[in-house]
C-alpha cells in the first residue's frame, strides 16, 4: 500500500474540527469555507484510508482511528508551531497568574497546559486553586491574570459551555430515604449551593446541612462516610459513588455557566494573550466530544 504524507494543513483541520465542535465553527477559525475544510477532511481520510469522524447534524464524534490520529496531530502540530517559532519568533516569556476550581483542573486545564507548555516554554504559569467565588475578585482586582470559573453574571468573561450538575450519594448509605435530606454544601454564595437549595424548595423539599466545606475533597469524604449527600459538577463526581436522580426523589439541578475570565490588567500581556486563545479554541463548543 502507497502511503501518502499528511500534510499540516489537513492536521490543522482536523484538529480545529474536533477542537470546535462542527464544520461550521471550524471554517472562520481557518479562514475557509465550510466546503473547503470539508475537502481537506476528505483528504486526511483517503491518506489514511480509514473514516476519522462521524458526523450528524447537531454535533461530530470521532472514530477509534480518530482519537488515534488526535493525539499524533496535537504533537506534529505543536512541534511546528515550535519549530516556526524558533526561527520566524520572538520567543514568549512572562508570568501568568492562572486561576481555576478543584473540580475543573484535571478535566478541562491539564490538557491546555499539556498544549501550551511544549510550545512557550519561556512562560511561568503560576496555579491558584480555589472556588470560583474566591477566583472572581481576585482577577477584577488584577490579582489573577486569567480564570476558569463558574460565573452567574454574563459580563464575568467569556462564556465557554454549561457543566452539568448531579447529586452524588454513596451506595452504601440510602441517605436519599431521610427526611429532612442531610446534604453537604460548599460556601454559602456558591452556586453548586444555590442550585441545590433551588432545587430542593422547588420540589418542597426538607433539608439540613451537616457539612460545609469549600474543598472538593471534604465534600467526597463527606459523602463517601455517609454524612451527606451533596451536588458536584458531572466531572468531578468520582466513578466510585452513584449520581442519583428523579427515581431516588431528588429533582433536577441548574448547569453551571463556565467562562474564562481575564484581568484588565492582563491586557498588554503577550503571555496571556495565547493562553486566553488556547483555552477558547480547546474549550469553547468541545467539551462534550
Amino acid at each position: 500500500m502507497t502511503l501518502k504524507n499528511l500534510q499540516i494543513d489537513w492536521l490543522k483541520c482536523f484538529v480545529t474540527v474536533v477542537d470546535t465542535g462542527s464544520l461550521s465553527n471550524a471554517a472562520p477559525e481557518l479562514y475557509r469555507s465550510q466546503s473547503a475544510v470539508s475537502m481537506q477532511l476528505k483528504k486526511l481520510e483517503e491518506a489514511l484510508h480509514c473514516q476519522l469522524l462521524i458526523r450528524t447534524h447537531r454535533q461530530i464524534e470521532l472514530t477509534s482511528q480518530g482519537q488515534l490520529l488526535l493525539g499524533y496531530a496535537r504533537r506534529i502540530l505543536d512541534l511546528h508551531a515550535e519549530a516556526q517559532m524558533a526561527f520566524h519568533g520572538d520567543e514568549l516569556k512572562g508570568r501568568i497568574r492562572l486561576g481555576v476550581p478543584d473540580d475543573y483542573a484535571a478535566k478541562y486545564l491539564t490538557p491546555v497546559l499539556k498544549r501550551f507548555a511544549p510550545r512557550y516554554g519561556g512562560v511561568e504559569i503560576e496555579l491558584i486553586c480555589e472556588q470560583s467565588t474566591s477566583l472572581i475578585p481576585r482577577v477584577e482586582t488584577g490579582d489573577i491574570d486569567l480564570a476558569l470559573i463558574s460565573r452567574d453574571n454574563a459580563r464575568q468573561g467569556t462564556l465557554l459551555f454549561h457543566e452539568p450538575m448531579v447529586w452524588v450519594g454513596s451506595p452504601q448509605f440510602e441517605l436519599w430515604r431521610e427526611d429532612p435530606l442531610p446534604i453537604a454544601v460548599y460556601e454559602s454564595t456558591s452556586q453548586a449551593k444555590k442550585s441545590a437549595i433551588n432545587s430542593l424548595a422547588l420540589q418542597g423539599r426538607r433539608y439540613r446541612v451537616v457539612y460545609n466545606s469549600s474543598s472538593l475533597a471534604g465534600q467526597i469524604a463527606a459523602v463517601e462516610s455517609g454524612l451527606a449527600i451533596a451536588v458536584f459538577t458531572q466531572c468531578s463526581a468520582p466513578e466510585h459513588l452513584t449520581i442519583l436522580s428523579a427515581d431516588h426523589g431528588l429533582g433536577p439541578l441548574e448547569p453551571m455557566e463556565v467562562a474564562v475570565y481575564r484581568s484588565r490588567a492582563s491586557l498588554e500581556s503577550k503571555a496571556v494573550d495565547h493562553l486566553y486563545d488556547l483555552l477558547l479554541k480547546t474549550l469553547r463548543h468541545s467539551v462534550n466530544i
